[in-house]
């Protein structure tokens, strides 16, 4: 049963009404601008080093976040690139203070583009993270299929997971990410051990090269981005899929963990975290952001979230549908380039 503690505070032209304090499905959810303890879901609509200011220290277990690549897009105010790097470390320290000990901080990122100029953040994260005494246990690389076209460069397709701990006894739950063996039939050939099997009955360990279907093998994680017919789309322009959380999520916190987004988007962070039962909070200054991600949330304790199922394999054309064979108006035409577009 839903039972609302606080009634809705009426503010014009907004579809949540803030603040929000309910109890639903045994979570106590708060929709507030700061934080308040006593709570399992936490949604704020704020600027993050406001929300960041009212944390407790030494709470959160992972950090995991996409921040605006300064890059224009619709919820973000161009910034010159120092001073953009500048706003990042404030944030950094804010997020250090917040982790546990034993804490991680995944930052999602790509590259920042200006006059057809590449500049790679991973790179300039990784120096300011270990200024702040950040350590580095993965760069791990997202690959997706699909995205815009460049034409004076080649294609995007890829942006980078930095995985940091604050210190060096961390959290990490190898048993909850194992895969199948290959062979795991496999046994020794020599030794003390000759004709006994060498696996582990659990799975192996993965490798630091992960792709992320059903068997996680390898460091490029090969999750499609959320584009128009994915089941997870929603208005925002650069939403990240719910699977790519989930691994991190899972291997990297416990139950009853909390888990944080300073640049919460829509809330895929906190639906990953719902769905593994771990407790978490986010913070958004985009209002209609902030609502969907409060309709998620929502959906995802009621049971009817939309998302990719996890580790389900990419779609792979069988070459019977029409868009996968080349048009017939091809054969036509002795110059290509009239129906390049």
């Amino acid at each position: 049963m839903e039972v609302d503690i606080l009634q809705p505070i009426a503010v014009e032209n907004q579809k949540v009404k803030f603040p929000i304090q309910k109890e639903f499905k045994g979570k106590k959810i708060l929709c507030n601008k700061h934080f308040e303890q006593g709570y399992d879901v936490i949604l704020s609509w704020n600027d993050a080093m406001d929300f960041l200011n009212t944390v407790p220290d030494n709470l959160v277990t992972l950090i995991v976040t996409s921040p605006p690549y300064n890059i224009g897009k619709p919820y973000e105010e161009i910034l010159e690139f120092k001073r953009y790097l500048e706003w990042q470390e404030e944030i950094f320290k804010e997020c250090k203070r917040i982790l546990k000990p034993d804490g991680s901080l995944c930052w999602e990122i790509g590259n920042y583009v200006k006059d057809g100029e590449v500049f790679p953040l991973d790179i300039y994260f990784y120096n300011t993270l270990k200024k702040l005494d950040f350590k580095l246990r993965n760069r791990i690389i997202w690959h997706f299929g699909h995205g815009l076209h460049a034409k004076k460069r080649f294609s995007g397709r890829y942006e980078v997971i930095l995985w940091f701990t604050k210190g060096d006894e961390y959290k990490f739950n190898l048993d909850a990410v194992r895969v199948p063996q290959k062979y795991p039939g496999k046994k020794a050939y020599k030794g003390p051990n000759k004709g006994k099997p060498t696996c582990n009955p659990s799975g192996k360990n993965p490798s630091d090269i992960w792709r992320i279907t059903q068997d996680w093998e390898e460091e490029i994680w090969n999750i499609p981005n959320v584009k128009s017919n994915h089941p997870e789309k929603t208005i925002h322009p650069c939403q990240f899929p719910i699977e790519l959380v989930e691994r991190l999520v899972l291997a990297l916190t416990e139950e009853g963990d909390w888990v944080f987004d300073p640049f919460m988007g829509v809330g895929s962070s906190l639906v990953a975290g719902i769905l593994h039962n771990r407790q978490v909070m986010g913070v958004d200054k985009e209002k209609a952001y902030t609502d969907i991600a409060y309709e998620r949330v929502m959906a995802t304790l009621k049971g009817t979230i939309k998302k990719r199922p996890l580790g389900q394999e990419i779609y792979q054309p069988k070459g019977t549908e029409s868009v996968s064979r080349p048009p017939t108006e091809w054969s036509s035409k002795k110059d290509l380039r009239e129906w390049i577009v």
